[in-house]
C-alpha cells in the first residue's frame, strides 16, 4: 500500500505524532486548522467518551479523540487498504483503545447496539450521505452526545438536529450537531 502523505496529530498524548494517510482518490484527511477548531469546540479533553469515527479515511479525527483521552474510538472504513493504514497507524501508536471495523457505514449505524457521546462523519462527498446517517444516529448516541460532519456546502436543516457552531476553510463547510429539545423530548416519552 503505497502512502500519500502523513497528516500530524495536533494535540493530546500523540501530539506532534504523524499517522499515514493513504493514496486513494477521495480520501480527504481533516485540515491542521479545522482540527484545532473542533477540538476547541468539543474541549480538548475527551476523557472517557465512546467515540465512532464514520467513513474513516485516513482516521485522523479517530486519533485526534484517541490522543485526547476518548476511552474507546471505533472506525468504519470500507476501502481494505484504508483499513490496512489504519491499523498500521493504531499500531504504530499503541492504541489500545481503537476498534477498526470493515463495513459500511450505513449498514453498521443500523445493525450496531451500541451508543456514542461523540460521532464524526466526514463522507464522500456528492452522495446525499449526512441526510442519510443522521436518523441512523439519532438510535445510537448517547444523551448530550455531539456530532460533528464536513459537506461540501453548509447543511441543511436536519430533522432532529440543529447546528450548533459551524465554519469553513478552503472548499470545507465543517459543523458541529446537536439534538433539537423535539428529539429528546420523544425519545425520553
Amino acid at each position: 500500500m503505497s502512502v500519500r502523505s502523513r497528516i500530524r496529530i495536533v494535540g493530546g498524548a500523540w501530539r506532534s505524532r504523524l499517522i499515514d494517510v493513504p493514496d486513494i482518490p477521495g480520501i480527504r484527511p481533516t485540515p491542521d486548522r479545522v482540527r484545532e477548531t473542533l477540538f476547541n469546540w468539543l474541549g480538548q479533553a475527551l476523557d472517557g467518551l465512546i467515540c465512532l469515527d464514520l467513513f474513516a479515511g485516513s482516521g485522523i479525527l479517530g486519533f485526534e479523540s484517541a490522543s485526547r483521552g476518548a476511552a474507546n474510538v471505533t472506525f468504519i472504513e470500507r476501502d481494505p487498504r484504508a483499513c490496512a493504514t489504519l491499523h498500521r497507524n493504531a499500531k504504530k501508536l499503541a492504541a489500545t483503545q481503537v476498534e477498526i471495523v470493515q463495513g459500511d457505514a450505513l449498514e453498521f449505524l443500523a445493525s450496531t447496539m451500541r451508543q456514542f457521546n461523540v460521532a464524526f462523519a466526514d463522507p464522500p462527498y456528492r452522495q446525499g450521505l449526512i441526510k442519510r446517517i443522521m436518523p441512523l444516529l439519532d438510535r445510537v448516541m448517547l444523551p448530550d452526545s455531539l456530532v460533528y460532519a464536513e459537506a461540501e456546502t453548509p447543511l441543511d436543516p436536519l430533522v432532529g438536529w440543529r447546528v450548533s457552531r459551524q465554519g469553513r476553510a478552503g472548499q470545507v463547510h465543517f459543523h458541529l450537531l446537536e439534538h433539537t429539545e423535539t428529539t429528546l423530548e420523544a425519545t425520553s416519552a
